[in-house]
């Protein structure tokens, strides 16, 4: 009989050999990370309480862009304008594009929320498809 962690360690040794042994390390650190994702697609997680480390994007306007984001609700939308114009630069909705389209991490900062100002679903780095199924999820769309 096989396990569920036998598959995950199979994995983890594997990204460890491959990528880097402190893979490892972080082993325990993203439990509550997925527990709260398995919780978000099983319906019952709205807001991510997961503390979020902003070093990740070291461009200012960019960390604005994603801080922004993060703030949008559950089962709303913004657009990409009205992100740059919260983010500090009303004129700059291609370069908070771009800050989502490099989201390093999407869905706990849901740059899926974020549309094109006609409606239009707009780009996201997971596809047309998820970004259109997260909105359903999260009853933005029908």
């Amino acid at each position: 009989m096989v396990s569920d962690a036998e598959p995950a360690d199979s994995v983890l040794g594997q990204l460890a050999r491959e990528v880097s042994p402190r893979v490892l390390e972080w082993r325990g650190r993203l439990d509550d990370v997925l527990r709260e994702l398995d919780e978000y697609f099983e319906g019952g997680r709205h807001r991510f309480d997961v503390p979020l480390d902003w070093r990740l994007t070291t461009a200012p306007f960019a960390r604005n862009v994603l801080r922004e984001t993060a703030r949008i609700p559950f089962g709303l939308t913004s657009t990409y304008s009205q992100v740059a114009a919260k983010a500090g630069n009303p004129r700059a909705s291609r370069a908070a594009g771009n800050a989502l389209g490099s989201n390093p991490i999407p869905i706990v900062v849901p740059c899926h929320r974020v549309l094109r100002s006609g409606g239009a679903i707009g780009g996201y780095g997971g596809g047309p498809e998820m970004k259109e199924f997260l909105l359903r999820l999260e009853g933005a769309i029908q």
